[in-house]
């Protein structure tokens, strides 16, 4: 390598399968600090007038493999006249050229060519030939001229002037050339070509769309006389976490520096510190009395300014460092990770960058609408997986504050993991020393570029990557590069003999129950999930389970989901449609199809349902309302609710009758109850509930004044007094009620409704209300929901089809027609083909209101297969399909994701209960249903209700469970002619755990043994 930094040498293809060359001509990696000319510049701190952007269109030229290259394209005299344009940054396959690939595990050309590291393909490698003219930016003749390209997937050389510059991979860190030796006067000829497979794709298997490109920014850049090129910032602080100080290791580059002033300030602009030093080397090293500091941490990021200036020989300021500092002390004390002095609890999501248009080339825009989810969703902590991500994310995280593991580039799940069984023969880098060289690479271009960055806590060697001597080798650089940090990997789960690689037990998609195994133990190390609860379609059941260990195990510390946002691609239909294309739809193969959406934000960056359970669950302030007040745990660190005016309020089935808000003072760690009066209603029977949150009192840089952080409901009943509790049956007199009893059917008839009921069908044929049709296909006994992505991961859809079988048809063994006073009931018995001993009753009572009174019974068997399922649905006209409820919303929850659902009234139409998850699959589903109202555009329609005291379950949709079992894209399904009602007494869980095998928890099955019941009514709405 270093042979190769300091002569000139001829480029070669042959570089892309060696694993000894990865850089070559590159400028070391150092801090991506920012630099201006005068201290008022640094302190308006916008764009650099020492970088030109070199953004937008270049020349282009594709290969599909490397012997069909235009070789002689970067040569000053070829002309590239008649070559098409391509956007910078961008991936060349999201512009015409190439096909992307989606896999997870199994490396890309699996099964198409028989291949072991380090070789690549010579057929399977598209080459992207890129040509960019320019002219030096006004006034820097006679300076030095570097060109920064931050992100090129997977390996490129670079050439001005036909002058071979230098070549490099690791896809996901800057790389750097010194242009000035080949730049002229007038139009320059920058050449690059881009190799898609190299070396380094054996790195770079992640779980992720197979891109490549310039797919980051490339900019020019030149620096003054005296350039600090590298800065290292640490920060410490005294044993009571108060006085702070500040170290700063300096590289000057350029002539020497006449005097070098180091000043401090506050957020408010106040000098804090200030030192003046000479400069006797190309290193120096400072260190400053912060004093008494306010200190940087997720809940109160505050980030002081170091502003270095640089003088030259003859006395002029010729350079202005502005790097923001957070003084925070990130340790493990008694075997726990504690930050500024106290147990840290991670609250973490991972996160690929990706944007539904542009794959990984993603925007500005698009990080903060990032960072304000996270900050939105009571998340603290985002994972980097798995590379390090554009500098800008860093500063969004310092700013906003979130806490960070910064991940190298690094995984080779393919090299020892094959279809989940761990098969580490031909792993890499494993103990193969040869590959250290450029697994060490990618470490020291991460930490070098991001060392500054308050919010990075802990350092990543990477993803899935099994373990060894190279790897724990990276560690221990880690560890000596920087000591203000910890450590993470997770792949020594599998080789104990390499444990000391990482600070912390890490593990992926373990269970709660082997989770605590673990901290029973006596362990040596705290524990984190680096992933956990994979977020696959609907998916996040028991989320709550993990987090209820982290007030019960200090050793627990948190966990990342999997993952932050689908990663999709936006493609047209054949019919010009724009839908959600996941792997195999770009021909792609292999693939692994639809596992690449597992976020809790969807691609096109709206919020799934799952979000409202995760904004629940890691909300740091508790609140636990009762009828005297509200109980207020504040499980923040360092910061009261000072910031937040709390709301109450009581509603009466859903109805708000009184509101109050107040300022609450709880600091952080304490837990207060806070009295509040709310209005006597003892003597008024209904069901009540008392619902607190926490709002802000001004608006941030994430959310605007009002926005709910935290939430907590209380409901109760109020009962009858004895003797008020008859029913009321409407005011229809009796002479009008009247049952008709046909050879085939069964009337039930009033003055305004009619109830039809077949003999031969078996069922409830029909409901009119005002002469209005409300049946438009009649209600059926239902064991089957749309599969989910868990469900077919844990293999549900084929131990229980049983049940979907006994969905479609049933035997009707027994009709009976009771008549009393005011009211009859015909009850059905049915016969299931899964059992012979199953017996399935449905009873429908009219009233003389027209009302009907629904009873549904299920007799068990033993030995049956899982349940999905229990429920009656049926299908009203299509225009039926504005929905009222008061039931736990406002997103759709299951009884294991309920716990951020709340009892209240909400209002959404049946077509938005079909999740965007990326396969249709059950959605939509309501918990706690007391009443939901069915109405077309006037207001006419039906009303469900169910007691307060045994609610049901209710899901409304377009769509049957078996429209959307048979669909794989949204766009399969049917055009819309009904609204299917589906009104369950239960239904499993969604589970979550992971989607390849782990079954719902116990506790969220249905017991096919058992008998079961619900009840619920229909009514007639307006």
């Amino acid at each position: 390598m270093k042979q190769l930094l300091d002569q000139k040498v001829t480029p070669t293809t042959a570089w892309l399968s060696d694993v000894s060359v990865f850089g070559v001509g590159r400028v070391p990696a150092h801090s991506d600090h920012k630099y201006y000319a005068t201290t008022e510049e640094a302190e308006q701190s916008g764009e650099m007038p020492l970088r030109y952007s070199l953004n937008g269109s270049w020349k282009f030229s594709y290969a599909k493999q490397p012997a069909s290259r235009q070789v002689d394209f970067y040569k000053k005299d070829v002309s590239c006249r008649g070559w098409d344009l391509i956007e910078v940054p961008g991936h060349m396959q999201l512009q015409g050229y190439g096909n992307p690939q989606y896999v997870n595990t199994m490396y890309p050309w699996d099964g198409h060519e028989n291949l072991r590291p380090p070789m690549i393909s010579e057929d399977h490698n598209p080459v992207g030939s890129y040509v960019k003219y320019f002219t030096v930016p006004e006034g820097w003749d006679g300076r030095p001229l570097y060109i920064s390209f931050q992100g090129v997937e997977s390996a490129f050389y670079v050439w001005l002037n036909g002058e071979f510059v230098g070549y490099s991979e690791d896809s996901f860190t800057p790389s750097e050339f010194d242009l000035t030796p080949y730049v002229t006067d007038g139009e320059n000829k920058l050449a690059v070509e881009v190799y898609q497979r190299s070396t380094g794709s054996w790195l770079e298997d992640q779980d992720f769309w197979r891109f490549s490109g310039i797919f980051r920014e490339v900019y020019l850049y030149t620096v003054p006389e005296v350039h600090v090129q590298d800065v290292f910032v640490k920060t410490d602080l005294d044993e009571k976490y108060e006085m702070g100080t500040l170290l700063a290791d300096l590289t000057l580059t350029g002539t020497s520096a006449s005097k070098i002033e180091f000043v401090l300030k506050d957020a408010e602009g106040n000098i804090v510190a200030a030192q003046e030093a000479l400069s006797s080397s190309d290193h120096l090293s400072m260190n400053l009395a912060a004093g008494q500091v306010h200190l940087w941490s997720a809940e109160s990021p505050y980030l002081y300014t170091l502003y270095v200036s640089l003088y030259n020989e003859a006395g002029d300021l010729v350079e202005v460092v502005p790097q923001r500092v957070g003084f925070r002390k990130f340790e493990m004390i008694n075997k726990v990770m504690h930050l500024n002095g106290k147990r840290i609890v991670f609250k973490g999501v991972n996160r690929h960058e990706f944007n539904v248009y542009q794959g990984r080339n993603i925007t500005k825009e698009d990080m903060i609408w990032d960072i304000k989810t996270l900050k939105q969703g009571n998340m603290n902590a985002v994972r980097t997986s798995h590379y390090p991500n554009q500098t800008l994310w860093y500063e969004l995280c310092d700013e906003y504050g979130v806490y960070v593991i910064d991940e190298m580039n690094l995984e080779t799940h393919g090299s020892w993991q094959k279809m989940g069984a761990v098969e580490p023969s031909w792993n890499v880098p494993g103990n193969q020393m040869e590959w250290e060289d450029i697994v060490m690479d990618r470490a020291i271009s991460m930490v070098e570029r991001d060392k500054n960055h308050p919010s990075i806590l802990i350092w990543s060697c990477g993803n899935e990557s099994y373990a060894g001597q190279v790897i724990l080798n990276v560690s221990n650089y880690f560890r000596e590069k920087d000591s203000t940090r910890l450590v993470h990997y997770e792949g020594v789960f599998y080789d104990r003999n390499y444990g000391a690689t990482s600070d912390m037990e890490s593990r992926m998609y373990a269970k709660v129950a082997d989770i605590e195994e673990y901290l029973n133990d006596n362990p040596d190390k705290p524990y984190i999930s680096c992933e956990y609860m994979h977020a696959m379609g609907n998916s996040l059941g028991g989320i709550s389970k993990y987090t209820d260990l982290e007030q019960k195990y200090p050793m627990y510390q948190g966990g990342f989901i999997w993952d932050y946002m689908d990663q999709v691609i936006m493609k047209k239909d054949r019919y010009g449609k724009e839908f959600m294309a996941y792997g195999g739809d770009f021909d792609d193969r292999s693939t692994d199809y639809n596992f690449s959406g597992n976020g809790i934000v969807y691609a096109d960056r709206r919020w799934s349902p799952k979000m409202q359970e995760v904004k629940f669950v890691y909300q740091n302030v508790k609140l636990m309302p009762s009828l005297t007040g509200v109980t207020i745990r504040n499980e923040n660190l360092f910061v009261g609710t000072d910031a937040y005016d709390l709301v109450y309020t009581l509603n009466k089935e859903g109805k708000q009758l009184f509101s109050g808000r107040m300022d609450v003072h709880v600091a952080p760690g304490e837990e207060r109850h806070i009295a509040f009066t709310l209005p006597e209603v003892s003597s008024q029977p209904g069901e009540y509930s008392i619902d607190c949150s926490l709002v802000l009192k001004e608006g941030t840089l994430w959310a605007e004044a009002g926005y709910e952080v935290c939430y907590g409901q209380h409901v109760f009943l109020v009962e009858e007094a004895k003797g008020d509790s008859s029913r009321a049956k409407g005011s229809t007199a009796p002479n009008d009620f009247r049952v008709v009893e046909g050879d085939v059917n069964i009337g039930v008839h009033g003055r305004d409704f009619s109830v039809m009921f077949s003999k031969q069908a078996g069922t409830l044929i029909s409901v009119n209300y005002g002469g209005r049709e409300m049946i438009s296909a009649p209600p059926a006994p239902l064991f089957w929901r749309a599969m989910t992505d868990n469900d077919k991961g844990a293999g549900l859809h084929f131990d229980s089809s049983a049940w979907y079988a006994a969905s479609l048809s049933r035997r009707t063994l027994g009709l009976e027609l009771a008549e009393q006073d005011g009211q009859a009931t015909i009850t059905y018995t049915y016969q299931l083909s899964v059992s012979e001993d199953v017996r399935v009753k449905v009873a429908y009572t009219v009233f003389t209101d027209g009302s009907i009174q629904v009873d549904s019974t299920y007799k068990g068997a033993a030995g049956l297969p899982k349940f999905p399922l229990f429920a009656l649905s049926f299908k009203v006209p299509a225009d039926y399909a504005n929905l009222n409820w008061y039931a736990k919303g406002p997103e759709e929850n299951y009884v294991d994701r309920a716990e951020g659902a709340r009892l209240g009234r909400f209002e959404n139409r049946a077509e938005d209960n079909v999740s965007a998850y990326l396969v249709p699959q059950e959605s939509g589903n309501r918990t706690g249903v007391r009443e939901v109202a069915i109405t077309n555009d006037t207001g006419k329609g039906i009303l469900i209700t169910a007691p307060a005291s045994q609610p049901v379950e209710a899901g409304i949709s377009p769509y049957t469970a078996f429209e959307l079992e048979q669909a794989t894209h949204h766009y399969e399904l049917p055009n819309v002619h009904h609204t299917v009602v589906t009104i369950a007494g239960c239904q499993m869980g969604v589970g979550g755990d992971d989607s390849w095998g782990a079954p719902v928890l116990d506790e969220y099955l249905i017991d096919s043994a058992s008998d079961l019941s619900f009840q619920f009514t229909i009514r007639n709405n307006g």
